[in-house]
C-alpha cells in the first residue's frame, strides 16, 4: 500500500508561467527625472565636461571640493529621499547635480549616493547623458568589483584603469582631437568586465558618439584608492580645483560602514 505522506507528489497541472497569469502585473515604476535649483536654466546644458562619480573613492573626494555649486538633483522614485540632511552628506542616499567653478569652462559633476539597479541603468544614463545635459565629453569613476576582474588584485595596492569609446579613442590617436583624458592610465585587462549604471553610461557615450572614459579603481574602500583617485584627476582632469581634504568624524563613520558591509573573501586577495 502507497505511502500517501511519503510518496512524491503528481506535477502540477500548470506550468510556471501559467501560475503567473493569476498574478496581476506589478504597476509600471515612473521614471527618474532631473530638477534644477534655477527654474528655467539654458537648456540643454552642454558642459566641457561631465563627470559621474559612482565609486565610494571619488564620491570621498568631491565631497571635499569647496569650489561646487549645488544647481539640482536627479530623482529616481524607487529610491526614498527620507532621512537625507538638509547640507550634503555622505550619508545620503542622494544623486546630486553641481557646477565646478573651472576657470570659463562649464564642468558638471554628478555625483550619485545611491544604488541604482540593472533593471534601471539604462534610463538613468539616458536621463544624464543626451538629452537635457549634452556634454563634449564624460568621465565616470566606478569601483572594480573583483568578481568581474581578470586577474589578480592586491589588498595592499591601489590600482585604476580606463576603458574609451571609440571616439575618445580615435582623438587622440590621430592626433586631430586632443589628447586622452587619462594619459598614464593602463587599459582595463581583457576578459575583465563592466556591469551597471558604469557599463550603461559609457555604452550611452559610445551610442551618441561622445567622447567618454570610464576609470574604475581598486580597492573599493579604501584611502589608498582615494589617494590614486585624487591623484589622477588633479594631474589629467581638473588642474585648477583644489582637491585637498581633511577627514572628519562623518568620513571615519562612512569608511568603517561600507567596510563591514561589504563582504570579501580572502582566498581572492593575494
Amino acid at each position: 500500500m502507497e505511502d500517501v505522506l511519503t510518496e512524491i507528489p503528481p506535477p502540477s497541472r500548470f506550468f510556471q508561467e501559467d501560475l503567473n497569469n493569476f498574478t496581476p502585473p506589478s504597476p509600471p515604476l515612473p521614471s527618474p527625472f532631473l530638477l534644477f535649483s534655477n527654474p528655467k536654466p539654458d537648456q540643454p546644458l552642454c558642459p566641457s565636461l561631465l563627470i559621474i562619480a559612482l565609486s565610494t573613492p571619488s564620491l570621498y573626494v568631491f565631497h571635499h571640493v569647496s569650489s561646487k555649486t549645488l544647481i539640482g538633483s536627479v530623482f529616481i522614485p524607487e529610491i526614498p529621499f527620507s532621512g537625507n540632511s538638509i547640507d550634503p552628506s555622505l550619508r545620503d542616499k542622494s544623486c546630486n547635480i553641481y557646477a565646478l567653478n573651472d576657470a570659463d569652462k562649464l564642468t558638471l559633476l554628478v555625483s550619485i549616493q545611491c544604488s541604482v539597479s540593472a533593471e534601471r541603468s539604462n534610463v538613468v544614463a539616458k536621463l544624464l547623458i543626451g538629452e537635457q545635459i549634452i556634454p563634449e565629453r564624460v568621465l565616470i569613476l566606478d569601483s572594480i568589483k573583483i568578481q568581474n576582474f581578470r586577474g589578480k588584485l592586491s589588498s595592499d595596492e591601489a590600482c585604476a584603469f580606463k576603458l574609451e569609446t571609440s571616439t575618445e579613442r580615435k582623438g587622440h590617436t590621430n592626433g586631430c582631437g586632443g589628447s586622452s583624458l587619462l594619459k598614464g592610465l593602463d587599459y582595463l585587462p581583457s576578459g575583465s568586465m563592466v556591469d551597471g549604471l558604469a557599463a550603461a553610461l559609457l555604452a550611452r557615450c559610445q551610442m551618441r558618439n561622445m567622447k567618454g572614459t570610464l576609470c574604475v579603481s581598486w580597492p573599493e574602500h579604501d584611502g589608498s584608492a582615494v589617494a590614486l583617485i585624487k591623484s589622477v584627476l588633479q594631474k589629467n582632469v581638473l588642474h585648477r580645483i583644489n582637491l585637498s581634504s581633511n577627514g572628519n568624524a562623518e568620513d571615519k563613520y562612512l569608511w568603517s560602514s561600507r567596510i563591514k558591509d561589504s563582504s570579501f573573501d580572502s582566498e581572492l586577495y593575494t
